[in-house]
């Protein structure tokens, strides 16, 4: 979808998803100590917002104005700031290792388009920083409920885990959790990864070589 596709899903008054952020970015991110993060595809601002009410400095990009529009005023009615960028994360280039949390979350793109953008968010990770990109698995088609029905805009752990050359997974794992419809409670799968940016080991310079102690006192006689 394009940007004039979620400017018309955005549009109304009220938010198309709820205010409550996604349950699997509070449980990754609730043990983090507060710092930089960048929410990629942030759409409303729920995440962004959240994590500004945690303390968090939040970079919100999104490319569809009407959503960014409703983000702002979620902040503002939650009494947080956070930096809104309106910005196609096909082309966004954010600054590289500037954040200590960079947030995927339910972005769904073909699969080289997906791959460009969670490579380029992977860029933007800082050492010691964690990168969390969460989505619908492709095993949701057949055994979950909800999201895409587009098998080819779907991923795996697997897939995520390929996309970011250069960080350490932590996990890349599917997670099930439980929707409440119309019909009752359902189960929705995702495919969840975390990686982080290991510092680079400190480079070892080469050691002097040894050299002889000098001699302290009387010279020692050896007899032949």
């Amino acid at each position: 979808m394009e940007p004039e596709d979620w400017n018309r899903r955005y549009d109304g008054p009220d938010l198309v998803w709820t205010a409550e952020p996604n349950r699997i970015l509070v449980s990754e991110v609730e043990p983090m100590a507060p710092a930089h993060a960048l929410d990629l595809g942030c759409g409303e601002g729920r995440n962004a917002v959240w994590l500004a009410k945690q303390g968090w400095s939040v970079t919100g990009v999104d490319f569809s104005d009407v959503g960014l529009a409703k983000a702002r005023r979620l902040a503002e009615a939650e009494g947080v700031s956070a930096e809104w960028v309106s910005a196609d994360l096909r082309d966004y280039q954010p600054e590289e290792s500037a954040f200590d949390l960079v947030v995927v979350l339910y972005l769904h793109l073909p699969p080289g388009e997906r791959r460009a953008v969670h490579t380029t968010a992977a860029t933007a990770v800082r050492p010691r920083g964690t990168l969390l990109v969460v989505g619908h698995d492709l095993t949701n088609l057949s055994e979950g409920y909800g999201g895409p029905q587009d098998p080819s805009i779907l991923f795996t752990p697997d897939d995520l885990a390929g996309d970011v050359p250069g960080l350490t997974i932590v996990k890349a794992e599917r997670v099930r959790r439980q929707v409440s419809t119309d019909a009752g409670e359902r189960t929705a799968i995702d495919a969840v990864l975390r990686a982080e940016r290991r510092p680079s080991a400190p480079s070892v310079q080469p050691a002097e070589a040894a050299r002889p102690a000098p001699r302290r006192g009387r010279p020692t006689t050896v007899r032949v």
